[in-house]
């Protein structure tokens, strides 16, 4: 028999966790018989001593395990069950093509996402810009509808990963947020729940990253595929750039009505397209469906350009409740602003820096964001046609369609748009768009 103090005291004086001490708390946690004192004590004694690779393996299994882990066994998908997450940025609206592509080339993508936050745009949030879609189905809705139309972004339920909700919430407000070991655990336990057998993971880096430095990234990216493969889930990262906006907008209706134009053909922002491509390039060779990359993309090309991947993903937006004409008709169903207009630079020059959480929040500012969990949303306002780091900023070329519901909000907007962006006499270098890759063989 443990005791809850016992194990924090362990953890106090660094001294390494077994999986059974692990396990006890975090059931601790789930059943309420762990207080919120000791689950402050806990992660802080975490924050400063830090977690070996086992210890961060047992805690995420345990924290997986603490609900519902969901088995897709009876449901006989008759291909691999592969998914992508994402450390949030602004612009990142990858999901709502990857999953349809990925489930057009044969996977079969059961995506759990979350709301917006601070200055990063949920995926969820850009959903329910789409009336009906319901991001809360039963667990036999969630599986017809991932069986059917080969992919289903939904949120997290009440019993999937329930303890990883209480340590979360905590973690919040006692100042350790951030620690790698608790932020692996925290995204990987509520992932592996939703029973993948291959995961990839995409590690932002830049100015409008989850992580400070390059280098952070690059330890969370590692962390997270040595954990996630050492609990038994096939796993790799990439790190992508996020020094600037990812797609051409940034704002949850504006970045749907992105993402159907991507998926149709009619329009396909360069970065975005070589970010989703070499992440879905990645599940589908990490989940045996293509030999290489070079196959892995070919098949993706051929499944954006015959329709095939815009058809997905009407079938999930129909089977989640949504309109069944969806996207031959988006226009007819998004939310628009009262004011679009837009915002020039005061001088001109090429944008050489992008100060891409100062955007995200300007979005958050009119209404397109959250600041706190409880917040409603406006999913019309939001920033489009977003000028990108090199191109030349001057009285004809704006730095963005700012997207308002009055002309005050508009003109808050602006400023902190014209804040957010700095204006250089030369060119700067271009950024990647990827930098790397990440391997259980580079941990």
């Amino acid at each position: 028999m443990f005791l809850p103090q016992e194990i924090i005291r362990k953890k106090r004086d660094n001294i390494a966790l077994s999986n059974e001490e692990i396990r006890f708390f975090i059931n601790g946690i789930a059943k309420d018989t762990v207080s919120e004192g000791q689950i402050a004590a806990f992660a802080m004694a975490v924050f400063f001593n830090d977690m070996t690779m086992d210890e961060r393996v047992a805690l995420t299994c345990a924290m997986r395990d603490s609900g519902m882990v969901l088995n897709w066994d009876h449901m006989n998908f008759g291909g691999p069950i592969v998914d992508k997450h994402s450390t949030g940025g602004v612009g990142d609206v990858t999901s709502l093509m990857l999953g349809p592509m990925v489930a057009a080339c044969g996977g079969f993508v059961p995506m759990i996402s979350g709301r917006g936050l601070g200055h990063t745009g949920g995926t969820l949030d850009k959903l329910e810009s789409i009336p009906g879609y319901n991001i809360s189905p039963s667990n036999d809705i969630f599986g017809k509808v991932t069986k059917e139309a080969g992919v289903a972004i939904i949120g997290q339920t009440g019993d999937l990963a329930p303890a990883d909700k209480r340590v979360y919430a905590t973690r919040d407000v006692t100042a350790t947020v951030d620690n790698i070991s608790l932020i692996t655990a925290s995204i990987l336990s509520k992932k592996l729940a939703a029973g993948l057998e291959s995961l990839v993971m995409d590690v932002k880096v830049g100015s409008g990253a989850f992580m400070p430095t390059y280098e952070k990234s690059e330890e969370l990216a590692k962390s997270i595929v040595a954990v996630a493969n050492g609990a038994g889930t096939s796993t790799s990262a990439l790190l992508t750039d996020m020094n600037q906006v990812l797609a051409s907008s940034a704002g949850n209706a504006l970045e749907v009505r992105e993402a159907v134009r991507f998926l149709t053909g009619e329009y396909r922002n360069p970065r975005l397209y070589e970010v989703t491509m070499a992440l879905c390039a990645e599940m589908l060779v990490l989940s045996g469906l293509a030999k290489d990359t070079a196959e892995a993309r070919h098949k993706l090309d051929t499944v954006l350009d015959n329709g095939k991947a815009a058809e997905h993903f009407g079938k999930m937006v129909a089977g989640l409740g949504g309109p069944l004409d969806f996207v031959e008709n988006y226009e007819k169903y998004l939310a628009t602003a009262g004011i679009i207009k837009p915002v020039f630079a005061d001088a001109s020059g090429f944008v050489g820096a992008m100060d891409t959480r100062a955007l995200g929040m300007a979005v958050v500012g009119m209404g397109g964001g959250r600041r706190v969990a409880s917040d409603t949303i406006d999913y019309a306002v939001g920033l489009d046609e977003m000028i990108r780091l090199g191109q030349v900023a001057d009285s004809q070329t704006p730095l963005a369609m700012i997207h308002a519901q009055n002309e005050e909000q508009w003109q808050q907007a602006a400023e902190a748009v014209k804040a957010a962006i700095t204006l250089t006499d030369s060119k700067p270098e271009a950024t990647p768009e990827v930098y790397r890759q990440v391997g259980p063989q580079d941990v």
